[in-house]
């Protein structure tokens, strides 16, 4: 039976760019989920639409799933497609959308956060082509967030039966339940040379993918053990949990530290990866070595003409801000466009949408393309393999080589995490007053010629987007860069990027702390974090 169900506005359900995010206790409470779903069904208007629903696997996950189903049944949605067990990478579920020309979908993650019943909950609401909800959607549904009154569902239905693939009725509403480890293994099947990357699996190559407990560990069991035929354990932690088995299923070289402990053994396999919580990010590991997503998105770029997918060329490639600068010099090589974006995925999907990119990615371990509107964890993955199966070499040689023809960009983010809201925006205002006196002044050895906060105007849409971050830029030989970051649930992040360009071979090989020692020591003392947050380092450092 259709329902309306009186309710009242919540005052915290402003979604950042990855959507809502909150401790799951705050999702729990009643009429919580109910309201940010009815205003994104209201902004949306699902009457007689097809919607995709999933998410990765974290607690609640299946609850809010069945809450979900039942409002877009009582909304008028006709068909309502849903991933095996509620499960979706966020990918996947970007190929789905558009595979099924969806209206939209929603999606159940809190991507790399920490889940279980104390950790993190999400929701985030991708359009027709794929993609992350536009900025003027979002912002349409804070508003009705802000005024809603009511919410409509299904109350009395019962639970929808999530294991068993088929259809079956909810109301008006069709849902099926549909496998989408195939339609997702079989999108990355007519991008890549499987045949090659079986042949390189099966020649004695060891790889090892690290799931850490999430949703991309069925899609890696069928890609690479069953379809490329990796020998059995090539995945690990295969197993999506609701509290990802108490990892933090954030793919760095702190959370990942089993990849990483692996990859700097003696015995260790030649390539290693890992995703994250919802599939979008990725870890690339050689043997003794951790390659940075920025030189991993720029080395993709640069070698991507040996995959099928990209074999007629690239359009052009895009980075987000704080992302080194590799990938610009690989794009002028290569004679085409590289866009600096703000952070965000939204805004690759513009650029891509409008055919003006084919690759674009983002230093906290996002990478994608054009087959998706999405970062793709496991495509990324795939893309290497590819590249290593036609040049069959060591994947270190092929980082010291592209750093000999490029340059190699030492790169660091400094996190500061759980800082109080208050302290750290002063902070930011602190600095932003300050940019204008910093121009043209040296800083130790560097000479700063450019300080300033970062916006950007949409080549596509012309829409403007302001406040993207402070830039101190050291001509093309080092840069810092600071934000706050929207991604956490408790207090704020504050994220500082550090960037030294080294063009001299010779010199390709120094220890990474020795190169950034000065320009890391620069970095807290203009913006003055010890003085204004009591911290004397930062909690991660990736």
């Amino acid at each position: 039976m259709n329902s309306t169900v009186s309710t009242t506005p919540f005052s915290d359900q402003s979604p950042g760019t990855s959507g809502l995010r909150k401790r799951v206790d705050v999702f729990r409470q009643p009429h919580y989920l109910e309201n940010f779903v009815q205003a994104m069904l209201d902004v949306v208007d699902v009457g007689g639409a097809t919607i995709v629903v999933g998410g990765d696997g974290r607690y609640y996950n299946d609850r809010a799933i069945q809450t979900i189903l039942r409002m877009a049944a009582g909304n008028g949605a006709v068909r309502l497609i849903v991933g095996q067990n509620g499960l979706l990478s966020t990918p996947a579920a970007s190929h789905l959308i558009r595979l099924r020309q969806a209206r939209c979908g929603i999606i159940l993650s809190a991507s790399h956060n920490p889940g279980g019943p104390d950790g993190d909950f999400g929701v985030k609401l991708n359009g027709g082509n794929g993609g992350p909800a536009p900025t003027s959607v979002t912002d349409a549904v804070h508003e009705r967030t802000t005024t809603i009154t009511q919410y409509r569902i299904l109350a009395d239905a019962p639970d929808v039966d999530l294991a068993t693939l088929g259809e079956s009725s909810l109301g008006d509403a069709v849902v099926e339940v549909v496998d989408a480890v195939s339609d997702y293994a079989n999108l990355m099947e007519s991008l890549f040379d499987f045949g090659q990357i079986g042949e390189l699996l099966r020649s004695g190559f060891r790889m090892r993918f690290d799931a850490m407990n999430a949703v991309t560990g069925p899609y890696a069991k069928e890609i690479f053990e069953k379809r490329l035929g990796a020998p059995a354990g090539s995945v690990v932690r295969a197993e999506p949990l609701p509290d990802f088995g108490g990892l933090h299923p954030d793919p760095n070289p702190v959370y990942a530290r089993d990849l990483i402990d692996a990859m700097f053994a003696d015995d260790a396999p030649d390539f290693g990866a890992a995703s994250d919580g919802d599939g979008d990010r990725n870890l690339i590991v050689a043997p003794g070595h951790i390659i940075a997503p920025s030189d991993s998105v720029a080395m993709l770029a640069a070698n991507a003409h040996l995959a099928p997918a990209f074999a007629s060329g690239l359009a052009g490639l895009a980075r987000s801000m704080p992302t080194s600068r590799a990938l610009d010099r690989v794009a002028e090589k290569l004679g085409v466009p590289c866009f600096e974006t703000p952070t965000g995925w939204k805004y690759f999907g513009n650029l891509l949408d409008a055919g003006r990119i084919s690759i674009c990615g983002e230093e906290s371990a996002g990478t994608g393309a054009d087959h998706v509107r999405e970062k793709d964890g496991l495509w990324a993955v795939l893309l290497w393999l590819n590249i290593l199966a036609v040049r069959r070499q060591p994947i270190g040689d092929i980082l010291r080589e592209h750093w000999r023809t490029f340059g190699r960009d030492y790169y660091e983010r400094h996190d500061y995490e759980d800082l109080p809201t208050d302290v750290a925006t002063a902070l930011i205002a602190d600095l932003r007053a300050r940019l204008p006196t910093l121009a043209g002044t040296t800083i130790g050895s560097l000479e700063v010629t450019l300080a300033d906060e970062f916006s950007y105007r949409d080549p596509v849409d012309d829409s403007v987007a302001t406040g993207q971050g402070l830039r101190i830029v050291f001509g093309e030989r080092a840069r810092i860069v600071y934000r706050l970051s929207g991604t956490g649930t408790v207090g704020a992040t504050l994220r500082v990027y550090i960037e030294r360009l080294e063009d001299d071979p010779q010199r390709q090989s120094l220890d990474q702390a020795q190169v950034l020692e000065e320009l890391a020591e620069t970095s807290r003392k203009i913006a003055r974090i010890e003085e204004m947050t009591g911290r004397e380092a930062p909690s991660v450092i990736a």
